[in-house]
C-alpha cells in the first residue's frame, strides 16, 4: 500500500534540483550498466549482499523503532525476516541465477520438470540449491505452473528469454512503506534481471531506512546505477513524468496506480479513459494488493492439524499489525463442516491471546472503524484483532471490494450440498466476488485429494484460481518471502483494468510463460514456524538464519537446527 500521488502538487525546488540530479546521473550510466555482462551483475549483487549483512542490525532496530516495537519483544522477528532475511535471500538466488546465465546462458531449476494428470506443466522453484531448503523447509514443494499448451521440452526456453535484450532504460521505483524488504527487492529486481538503472523514491511511511540503503547498496551508487531520495506524492508524480525517466515501477494502491495512468479521479480520469489517452505514456509495472481469501476446504482434521491451521490462519493477519498484501482478508468456509465452529473459535483463541500492536500505518485507525463499525479501546494507537463471523457478502459489499490494511477480516460462510460442490463454489467466490489477484490460499484435509469427487473439484479448483500465488495448507506470504517463485497479479492485467497490477517480482529464475506459483506445505509443521505469534524465541532463530543465508555452510545449519527446537 502507498499513499496516493496527487498530479496537482509540486515538488519543492530543492528537492526538484535532487532528482533532476539523480535522474542526470542514472541517464548517463544507464548504456554502460545495460552492457555489464551477467558476471558483473553478480559481483555487485554479491557486494550488496554482504553491505545488507552488516546493516542488518542498524535496519532492524531501526524498523523496530518506527513500528513501537520494543526492545526485548520477540515481534523483532517479523523485521528481521521481512527485512534484511529476505533481502540476503534474494541476493544469495540472484547471485547464482546471474553466474550460470553467464556460464550457461541460463539458470538451472533445482529438480525435474513434472507433468501434471491434467497435461499442465509444473516448473520446480524450491528447494533452492545452497541454502538448506531440504531441511529449512521439510516437506514443502513449490513450482510455477506453467501456461496452457505449453509442453515439458518448451521449459528450457522460458527460463531467462529475455535476459540482456531490454533496452537501456532509467526505471522509476515507487515502493511500500509496509514492509522494509519491498524497496531493495524492487529496486534489485529491476537492476540485476533487468538491467535498468534505478531512481528509487522511498515512501514517507519507511524513508528512515535511506541513509542505511545507502550504505548497503553503496557498490550501485558509486557506480552511477542506483540512486535514492525522498518525498511524498509530488515527488513522486515527478520522479514519474521526468523526461529522464523511461518505466515506472510502483508497489502501492490501485487508486495510486490509476492517479498515476490516468490522472485525477473524476472528470480527469474518466475523460482519458473514454478516449483511451493514459496521463502516462511509458511502461509501468505494478502490484497493488488483494483482499486476499483463506479456504478452509471441510473435512476430517486431526485435532493437531486443525489447532496449527488456526494459528496459520491467526498469523496470517497478526504479522507486521496486519499491514501486508498478503494479510487474509475474508476466511472462506462450509456452513455444514462440523469443525468450522470449533475452527472459528481456535482462531479467536490466538486473537485472545495475542496482544493488541501499534497501528503504525497511515488511516488504520480510520478504517478499522469504517470496516468494522467498531470504535476500538485499548492503549492508545494500539487496534483489537477482530475477527467478524458469518459476514453476508450481499449485505457488507466493502470488505470483499477494498483492502481494509487494518487488523480484522471476516469469515464467509458458503452454502453447498457437499464437500466437492462447497469447494467449486467458494472458487468463484473468490474469482468473482473478491478484488484481486495477487495471491490465495487453501487448506485441504488428508483425505481431499483422495475420493474421485472431491480430487476433481482441488484440481480444477487449482487450475481456475485467478491468482498469481496460490499456497496450500500455508500462508502466500511465504511465497513472497522465499523469492524465487515469481510474485504478482494473475495475468492479464491491463492499465485499463490492473486488479492486483502488472508483471512479476522476485522470480529468481526469470522464469516466463508461468500463470501462477504454487507452494505445498504439510497440514502442521515441526519446530513451529518463527512467524508464529506463540512462538516463544522467534529473534534468535531469525538471526541464525541470517547468519545461515550470509555464509551457507554446516556450521550455520547446525545452529539454525538447534535453535528451532526452542519453539
Amino acid at each position: 500500500m502507498l499513499i496516493a500521488i496527487a498530479n496537482s502538487l509540486e515538488p519543492s525546488p530543492v528537492v526538484r534540483t535532487d532528482i533532476d540530479r539523480a535522474l542526470a546521473d542514472l541517464a548517463s550510466g544507464k548504456r554502460r550498466f545495460a552492457a555489464t555482462s551477467a558476471a558483473a551483475r553478480a559481483e555487485l549483487a554479491a557486494r550488496c549482499l554482504a553491505g545488507v549483512v552488516q546493516a542488518a542490525p542498524e535496519w532492524v532496530d531501526a524498523a523496530c523503532r518506527a513500528k513501537r516495537i520494543p526492545a526485548n519483544s520477540p515481534l523483532r522477528a517479523e523485521e528481521i525476516a521481512a527485512g534484511p532475511l529476505a533481502v540476503i535471500r534474494y541476493l544469495r538466488l540472484i547471485v547464482r541465477t546471474l553466474t550460470e546465465i553467464g556460464g550457461q546462458g541460463r539458470p538451472s531449476l533445482p529438480c525435474r520438470v513434472v507433468v501434471d494428470a491434467g497435461g499442465r506443466v509444473r516448473v520446480p522453484l524450491i528447494p533452492a540449491r545452497g541454502l538448506y531448503d531440504p531441511l529449512l523447509f521439510r516437506g514443502y514443494q513449490g513450482y510455477g505452473l506453467m501456461d496452457k499448451g505449453l509442453a515439458a521440452p518448451d521449459v528450457g526456453g522460458c527460463l531467462a528469454p529475455r535476459y540482456g535484450a531490454a533496452p537501456a532504460r532509467v526505471v522509476a521505483v515507487l515502493s511500500a512503506g509496509n514492509v522494509t524488504s519491498i524497496p531493495a527487492v524492487d529496486a534489485f529486481g529491476k537492476l540485476f534481471q533487468e538491467g535498468a538503472v534505478v531512481l528509487l523514491k522511498m515512501s514517507p511511511v519507511n524513508d528512515y531506512l535511506k541513509p542505511i540503503f545507502e550504505r548497503a547498496f553503496a557498490p550501485l551508487i558509486s557506480a552511477g546505477y542506483l540512486r535514492i531520495v525522498s518525498g511524498s506524492a509530488a515527488e513522486g508524480a515527478y520522479s514519474v513524468r521526468h523526461e529522464l525517466t523511461d518505466a515506472v515501477h510502483l508497489t502501492g494502491s490501485r487508486a495510486t496506480h490509476d492517479r498515476i495512468v490516468w490522472g485525477e479521479p473524476g472528470d480527469e480520469q474518466l475523460h482519458r479513459r473514454r478516449l483511451g489517452m493514459p496521463l502516462l505514456d511509458k511502461p509501468i509495472s505494478s502490484e497493488l494488493g488483494n483482499v486476499s481469501p483463506w479456504i478452509i476446504a471441510p473435512g476430517a482434521y486431526a485435532p493437531r492439524h486443525l489447532a496449527f491451521q488456526a494459528e496459520n490462519v491467526a498469523a496470517s493477519v497478526i504479522n507486521n499489525a496486519s499491514f501486508n498484501c498478503a494479510a487474509t482478508k475474508v476466511l472462506v468456509t462450509w456452513r455444514r463442516w462440523p469443525d468450522r465452529k470449533k475452527f472459528l473459535a481456535q482462531v479467536q483463541s490466538i486473537f485472545a491471546r495475542t496482544p493488541p500492536r501499534h497501528a503504525w500505518y497511515p488511516g488504520a485507525r480510520e478504517r478499522f472503524v469504517r470496516f468494522s463499525g467498531v470504535e476500538p479501546g485499548g492503549p492508545d494507537g494500539t487496534l483489537p484483532w477482530l475477527l467478524l463471523e458469518d459476514v453476508a457478502p450481499r449485505e457488507s459489499r466493502r470488505f470483499f471490494e477494498e483492502e481494509s490494511f487494518a487488523s480484522l477480516f471476516v469469515e464467509v460462510a458458503l452454502d453447498a450440498p457437499n464437500e466437492a460442490a462447497f469447494l467449486h463454489r467458494a472458487t468463484d467466490f473468490v474469482n468473482e466476488e473478491l478484488w484481486g489477484t495477487l495471491c490465495a490460499a487453501v487448506t485441504l484435509p488428508p483425505g481431499f485429494r483422495r475420493r474421485p469427487d472431491t480430487a476433481r473439484a482441488w484440481s480444477a479448483c487449482l487450475g481456475q484460481l485467478k491468482y498469481g500465488s496460490v499456497a496450500i495448507n500455508h500462508w502466500p506470504g511465504l511465497i513472497y518471502a522465499l523469492m524465487a517463485f515469481p510474485w504478482g497479479g494473475h495475468p492479464g492485467g491491463t492499465l485499463e483494468s490492473p486488479h492486483s497490477g502488472c508483471g512479476w517480482g522476485h522470480n529468481t529464475y526469470l522464469l516466463d510463460h508461468v500463470e501462477k506459483a504454487v507452494l505445498e506445505g504439510p497440514l502442521d509443521i515441526w519446530p513451529k514456524p518463527l512467524w508464529f505469534p506463540t512462538h516463544r524465541h522467534p529473534e534468535p532463530l531469525a538471526w541464525k538464519i541470517v547468519d545461515l543465508y550470509a555464509r551457507p555452510n554446516a556450521w550455520n545449519l547446525s545452529r539454525v537446527l538447534q535453535q528451532g527446537l526452542h519453539a
